[in-house]
């Protein structure tokens, strides 16, 4: 017969991260129900004071890509990535404690923050690639774009609320270009399985052929 010995510290380790889990687990479910609720934009303005100093008052980021653009991005997508952020799904230190639940004061100034910055107007001047309309190479991310992407992203990069898939037109160059490559790299843990796969073969050409292209879609209503 054998016997289990009993070993404490791994049981408190195990203790530890079941607890965290489900603490994790209880954040999402905050954050996922406030966006049953009614916004407050005047609240929501004041919160995002804070995240200004970084994505900017207009929540435009920076062109060169340090920073995404925030504006008009969907409530929805942003309620995930910050849930995706605080449970070390998608690594962003910068953002972590920005992402805890605890720096909006509740589960409603969540709501009224992602809410003021689904509001704003997208930047009309965000960074883009270096080859404009109607070039070759622009013409050849449009094929990757139809091929690839459409079907998540949309025609016109107007993303998908409901299955948290990003709006992406406006989004800066170099931005999406770095998240692209850490997507395709699997450094990105949080992206979906579906996008991981589909990109996996693309080479690094194709790669800023494709993001080229959806820098320089033109604005068009969400």
């Amino acid at each position: 017969m054998r016997f289990l010995l009993f070993n404490p510290v791994t049981t408190v380790l195990a203790l530890t991260i079941s607890f965290q889990l489900l603490a994790g687990n209880e954040a999402g479910s905050k954050m996922e129900e406030a966006l049953r609720g009614t916004p407050n934009i005047k609240n929501g303005q004041k919160i995002y004071e804070v995240c200004a100093e970084c994505h900017n008052p207009e929540g435009w980021g920076h062109k060169g890509g340090a920073f995404p653009q925030l504006a008009g991005q969907h409530k929805e997508v942003l309620v995930k990535q910050l849930q995706d952020i605080r449970s070390h799904d998608r690594d962003n230190p910068t953002m972590y404690p920005f992402a805890l639940l605890s720096s909006f004061g509740d589960s409603n100034e969540l709501l009224d923050v992602v809410s003021y910055i689904e509001s704003l107007p997208v930047n009309p001047d965000n960074g883009k690639g270096e080859w404009g309309i109607g070039t070759a190479e622009y013409n050849r991310g449009k094929i990757l774009y139809d091929r690839n992407c459409v079907e998540c992203h949309g025609e016109h990069g107007e993303g998908q609320r409901a299955s948290y898939y990003p709006r992406i037109q406006g989004q800066h160059y170099n931005y999406m270009l770095r998240q692209f490559e850490w997507i395709r790299d699997g450094r990105r843990r949080n992206a979906s399985p579906a996008m991981t796969e589909q990109i996996k073969g693309f080479s690094d050409l194709e790669m800023k052929l494709v993001i080229n292209y959806v820098s320089h879609i033109p604005l068009a209503k969400k």
